[in-house]
């Protein structure tokens, strides 16, 4: 018998985006374990603002279950949180995400890395001598530094060997922040993954004296925010799609304007200025390759009559993807099909 490492991590109750908790529970095993091997356990909610200290035992469903490549024998067990009686917690965001096995989405993580409360690269005292320009997918010391580009690389490791299906990483275009893509099937999924890799991040660079800031627009001035675009694709866009369809989805998603930037991450006002490359908060937009858009259609979106996949540009880089996945669905459902 093995003795593992399950590391159980869930979703706290800060508002209006949870913080990330964890910890470990020591179970043996005659073979590696799978998700249908794995207790509910409890935790105090009344330490995490999800209980009172008189009620506060709250119960860790898992959900999804990841190699921990950083521990021997270690796994990592995502979970939702759950009352006692079975029930979804009133914080259990990704409870609300509806049933969708042909959904595809693709969430682009966009982040910076802090040090001793400034951006890597940054001087501890005003900005970088190179405004932004060449740091976008940029190379060379001056650049990059050393530091990032070790973490970033190790995370990306740590996030194939979980099995997490990351499809890109880059560093972005202000000096310090970097982006990974993943992509997944299925309404929640590529959140679980998106959540978990930033749970290894942040556990990764706790190593280095280094923070994930994931603040929507940590430097002011003439610096780009952080997003997390999100790609989204239904089986009826993908194979039927048409112009009729299309207009009648951006309309539906014009009308709940209020609704997805609630969920969309806390301070976006700083960020969906119009500038850097995004559209203003109070207005909506789509546009064929259009990077000022509230919603972009790909280059071929168009001749391939409207079908295809579409990326939200809105969502920030702080914003629960359970929500935002919730969200988007759910105005897509509204949409009846012609």
């Amino acid at each position: 018998m093995t003795k593992y490492k399950l590391e159980y991590i869930w979703l706290d109750g800060r508002q209006p985006v949870p913080n990330l908790r964890g910890k470990t529970l020591i179970k043996q095993f005659e073979n590696p374990p799978t998700l249908e091997d794995l207790p509910n356990w409890g935790f105090d909610g009344s330490s995490t603002m999800q209980a009172e200290g008189k009620s506060s035992d709250c119960v860790l469903k898992p959900v999804a279950l990841y190699p921990d490549a950083s521990r021997k024998d270690g796994f990592i067990v995502l979970s939702e949180v759950m009352h006692p009686d079975g029930t979804p917690h009133s914080s259990n965001a990704r409870a609300t995400i509806e049933n969708d096995p042909d959904l595809w989405i693709g969430l682009e993580q966009e982040y910076f890395l802090f040090q001793d409360g400034h951006p890597l690269g940054f001087p501890k005292d005003g900005y970088p001598l190179t405004p932004q320009g060449p740091y976008y997918c940029g190379v060379g010391y001056k650049y990059m530094g050393n530091l990032a580009r070790k973490i970033v690389d190790e995370h990306l490791e740590l996030c194939l060997a979980a099995g997490i299906n990351h499809e890109g990483i880059n560093a972005e275009v202000a000096k310090g922040q970097w982006e990974f893509q993943i992509f997944a099937k299925g309404s929640a999924k590529a959140a679980d993954d998106t959540w978990t890799a930033r749970y290894l991040m942040m556990r990764l660079c706790e190593k280095y004296e280094v923070d994930m800031e994931l603040h929507c627009k940590p430097i002011k001035g003439d610096w780009n925010g952080s997003g997390m675009h999100c790609n989204f694709s239904t089986k009826y866009i993908r194979e039927v799609g048409g112009k009729e369809y299309f207009e009648a989805l951006m309309k539906a998603f014009s009308d709940k304007v209020a609704e997805h930037i609630a969920v969309y991450g806390p301070d976006n006002h700083l960020r969906l200025t119009g500038l850097h490359e995004t559209q203003a908060i109070d207005k909506f937009s789509f546009g064929l390759s259009d990077r000022g858009a509230s919603v972009r259609m790909p280059v071929n979106f168009i001749r391939n009559d409207y079908k295809g996949y579409l990326e939200d540009r809105r969502p920030n880089s702080e914003g629960d993807p359970y929500q935002i996945v919730s969200r988007i669905l759910k105005t897509i459902n509204s949409v009846p099909k012609p």
